[in-house]
């Protein structure tokens, strides 16, 4: 029904920066009503959200993450996004997009890798 597809990973040096994207294959106006959160995932490691977006507008972000990434969306474009910048070895991982409704009904991507690395 909503199919959700992340981009923009690769590898990058510590200090670096990309920009994650969350791509919702829908049409129309329903992106809106959805929160948005990004989750990390860290090899061998359970996945952690770091980042939040509510329909509202209102951010909030892990403590790890604080001052280094904004998560912000474009509802008109069925897009939310995930700056990342100052990036620490420690950030290495696969990041996921979620688009959550309600507790019930939410939609994952499949992920992006993100390796920092000198």
């Amino acid at each position: 029904q909503v199919q959700l597809v992340e981009s923009g990973g690769g590898l990058v040096q510590p200090g670096g920066s990309l920009r994650l994207s969350c791509a919702a294959s829908t049409s129309g106006n329903i992106f809106n009503f959805y929160v948005v959160h990004w989750y990390h995932q860290a090899p061998g490691k359970q996945r952690e959200l770091v980042a939040t977006i509510t329909t509202g507008g209102s951010t909030h972000y892990a403590d790890s993450v604080k001052g280094r990434f904004t998560i912000s969306r474009d509802n008109a474009e069925n897009t939310a996004y995930l700056q990342m910048d100052s990036l620490k070895p420690e950030d290495t991982g696969v990041y996921y997009c979620n688009a959550e409704l309600n507790t019930k009904l939410s939609y994952w991507g499949q992920g992006t890798q993100v390796t920092v690395s000198s």
